[in-house]
């Protein structure tokens, strides 16, 4: 028996081990659930957002993740799944013990493929290189969610971008019981097509038609309607005024001038649709919107014998990426693609009745064309596209109306009549977002917004002279040189100085 009076405390490494067990202990119980991530990146997309975590609470029953991953992936797809099992750490800790997941290996278990295809998912092909050959090698890297007798499946997983977003949607999707309803507004002589932002919206909401003639249903919670270049019914507009009045919520996308860029034909629309969103003080300007920071239409030009199309910056195509960061529709984004939009202006006389606050700005080289309208895209036959002495015009906003009962509406309105449709703004993802953002505030559901639009990376270059990139050229050209010349001179010098050394100890 060792007697513990003759053990030497001072010197005995048996005090200070057990007391760093016992601090190993407390640290790993504390990390558990109780844990940082210094994350440098300027939208945190390697941390779950407040979004995520807003959403995880919601969890109040055992929620499982699957993930069936194969080994020696190439780089970019290891460095994935690496990502997926951070990210799944950080769902588990915030969940309190309602969040599982385990990693599956088809290298493991034969009957793992087996499993995950009944599951919904496949393996895919991929080219890699094992014992420096060239190979196909059939591997899986999907995910199923199972909760209570619903799942969610992620066939393929090859991406980490939007990854976040996804996995926080489909757990919404999961423990949601009623699903708000979005009307599209169906309207008659209106054959313009919205199929991309629908199939947008299922992910989230249930999408219904809704025939503007009949009254509108008291379970729709917002409706989206394109732009029209005519008057409604007396029926449409009597029962979208009745539906607003009765606390209804409107995405409008709408403006004041009717273009034909085939024919280079415009006018300004006559339409009541002004005055039904009168109330809230919102007033779209009798004109179209240039800016210097704009899409491009191809244009034909002749090349020598050969008529060729030719892209072209055209200024009635503004590019937004001037937003109102104070707003949650529109915090996060980076630009928003439009099509011949016109000003939005407050109304004055309401400005004391609604709440009103812009969300799309112009650059601060922007203008308008007014009266006479000239579509030609060539800046030399058309005079607008080279005036850009104005700044800030408002292209979207959002109005929201009390009326003397206590009952709120709200609208939010883009004024590019085309925004919504497949052939106009409805191809552009950043698009989506912000329709997905603004049926979300206006239905009071804001747990996805922040989260939706802080991985968008479109982030083009500044544009720079031609001079400026002559000279960026050079220097490119001429720095990388002297560089290599300076670093051998610096080791011909070093090497010379070595061998005096050896030559006088030597020699």
């Amino acid at each position: 028996m060792v007697r513990l009076k003759n053990i030497d405390y001072k010197k005995s490494v048996l005090i200070p081990g057990v007391i760093l067990f016992l601090i190993l202990f407390l640290l790993n119980g504390i990390s558990r659930n109780k844990f940082f991530r210094l994350d440098l990146t300027d939208n945190d997309m390697y941390s779950l957002s407040t979004s995520s975590e807003s959403v995880v609470e919601q969890v109040d029953d055992l929620l499982t993740m699957k993930v069936y991953f194969s080994d020696d992936l190439p780089g970019e797809y290891a460095n994935n799944r690496r990502y997926l099992q951070d990210i799944l750490e950080e769902y588990a800790a915030f969940s309190n013990g309602n969040i599982r997941f385990e990693f599956f290996r088809p290298e493991d278990d034969q009957n793992i493929e087996q499993e995950a295809q009944k599951a919904g998912i496949m393996p895919v092909q991929m080219q890699v290189v094992e014992n420096d050959k060239l190979e196909i090698k059939r591997v899986l890297m999907g995910m199923v969610i199972l909760y209570e007798d619903k799942k969610e499946v992620f066939p393929v997983i090859q991406t980490t971008t939007g990854l976040e977003y996804e996995i926080t949607t489909r757990i919404k999707k999961l423990v949601e019981t009623n699903k708000p309803i979005v009307g599209i507004a169906q309207l008659e002589g209106q054959d313009g097509q919205s199929q991309n932002i629908q199939n947008v919206l299922r992910e989230r909401y249930n999408v219904r038609s809704v025939g503007l003639t009949d009254e509108v249903p008291s379970d729709i919670s917002v409706i989206l309607m394109s732009g029209i270049a005519d008057s409604l019914t007396s029926d449409e507009n009597a029962n979208l005024k009745g539906y607003l009045n009765r606390g209804g919520n409107l995405f409008l996308a709408q403006n004041r001038v009717k273009t034909n860029l085939q024919f280079q034909q415009a006018f300004v629309i006559q339409s009541d649709i002004f005055s039904l969103i009168e109330p809230f003080g919102l007033n779209i300007s009798e004109n179209l919107v240039t800016d210097r920071i704009c899409g491009r239409v191809s244009v034909q030009q002749q090349m020598g014998p050969i008529r060729m199309n030719v892209p072209m910056e055209y200024p009635l195509l503004p590019i937004v990426r001037k937003f109102n960061t104070d707003e949650a529709i529109v915090a996060g984004l980076e630009q928003i693609q439009l099509v011949f939009a016109s000003e939005i202006q407050l109304d004055s006389a309401k400005a004391d009745q609604v709440n009103f606050a812009p969300l799309l700005f112009t650059s601060e080289q922007s203008g308008e064309m007014r009266g006479n309208f000239n579509l030609s895209p060539d800046p030399q036959q058309n005079p607008f596209l080279r005036l850009f002495n104005q700044s800030g015009k408002i292209l979207g906003a959002r109005s929201e109306r009390v009326d003397e009962n206590g009952i709120v509406s709200q609208v939010v309105l883009v004024s590019d009549s085309d925004f919504l449709l497949d052939q106009g703004g409805g191809m552009s993802r950043e698009n989506h977002i912000f329709v997905m953002n603004s049926v979300d505030y206006l239905i009071g559901d804001r747990d996805l917004i922040a989260l939706r639009s802080r991985e968008i990376t479109s982030r083009p270059l500044e544009e720079i002279s031609d001079a400026a990139k002559k000279s960026w050229k050079w220097v490119n050209i001429t720095l990388t040189s002297l560089l290599i010349v300076g670093f051998g001179l610096i080791r011909m010098r070093r090497q010379k100085s070595r061998s005096n050394v050896l030559e006088e100890l030597y020699g």
